[in-house]
């Protein structure tokens, strides 16, 4: 049986390299990844092609030849790059998509799965479906940018399907974690923040960012990996969205005490109001991916902070020695 070749765009970052690793186990897949300058890592099975995601010439070479996308790449960081610097992730993030799917309707690509995420959602006491989302309702003013970008390339990703044979996966994902997540405090998210925070603090105390009042959807990166393995191989549809995560909030203040408890320390925990926060609550209904693709998240949040615990204490612990 031949291979399909599928391509993961952004191979070098958390996600995506935890879904270079995961597809690159299963034989089905021929996977390359790719990389701005030289490749950052080796796996077994896993190729590398160098190519600059916002220049046409690169994207038309990458994706010559390709039957699967895994459009992962993107320009990502935390809340203080939210905050201060907004316009980091929209302008690189449009144009890349847009050649993307150019290209994938051009090379008549069988298949392409984009993430998205929740931050055009509004902050809500219930889950929330993916018919959710109001254009009439504004965006949280910390998300206008990054927010409406993500709305134009779902609907990019939808017209797209509509005029040619490309199906096309939408991941609305929530705030994933695990292996190979951004643990340094300049780029990373509030678990992995909090995770560095945790196992590095040097005084028996540590400092968070805002209130600790937030609400976040956790979902443990294996889960994410294992919701597209199943649109790849089940969707049947020429466009869909999928909502992916926990399907619970947790508030920070308690997943702090819980990452606290379960590194084994004794820590004092400081809360500074000065320093950017978002005071949003977003957690998802997963049904619609339960339904139509058999998806369900396994593995609970106790389980998940251990494993990244144990990754870290493995991988980063030397390096903060």
């Amino acid at each position: 049986m031949k291979r399909k070749r599928l391509l993961i765009c952004g191979a070098t970052g958390f996600i995506r390299r935890n879904l270079a690793e995961f597809f690159s186990r299963q034989e089905e897949f021929q996977v390359i990844g790719v990389c701005h300058l030289k490749p950052p890592f080796e796996y077994p099975g896993l190729e590398w092609i160098q190519a600059d995601l916002t220049s046409s010439t690169d994207v038309e070479r990458a994706l010559t030849g390709i039957d699967v996308i895994i459009q992962a790449a993107a320009t990502t960081s935390g809340a203080k790059d939210i905050v201060t610097r907004p316009h980091i992730h929209v302008a690189d993030n449009a144009v890349m998509n847009s050649l993307l799917f150019r290209a994938a309707f051009d090379k008549k690509v069988g298949h392409v799965v984009f993430f998205s995420c929740t931050v055009m959602l509004q902050t809500s006491e219930r889950a929330q479906t993916e018919e959710d989302f109001d254009a009439n309702v504004p965006i949280h003013p910390r998300y206008f940018g990054a927010g409406w970008t993500k709305v134009y390339l779902e609907k990019m990703s939808e017209f797209y399907s509509r005029i040619g044979s490309t199906r096309y996966t939408v991941i609305r994902h929530s705030n994933v974690y695990g292996p190979h997540d951004k643990f340094d405090l300049e780029r990373s998210h509030v678990f992995g923040a909090t995770v560095t925070k945790v196992m590095t603090a040097r005084d028996g105390r540590i400092v968070i960012w805002g209130s600790g009042e937030e609400g976040r959807d956790l979902l443990y990166v294996d889960d994410l990996a294992d919701c597209v393995d199943r649109a790849i191989r089940s969707q049947t549809s020429p466009f869909a969205i999928y909502n992916c995560g926990y399907g619970e909030a947790i508030i920070v203040k308690h997943l702090v005490e819980k990452i606290i408890e379960k590194s084994g320390r004794s820590l004092r925990v400081e809360y500074d109001l000065s320093q950017p926060s978002i005071k949003t609550s977003v957690f998802l209904d997963c049904g619609k991916a339960k339904r139509e693709l058999g998806w369900v998240r396994a593995t609970s949040l106790d389980r998940g902070i251990d494993q990244t615990l144990a990754w870290w204490r493995a991988h980063i612990a030397s390096s903060c020695s």
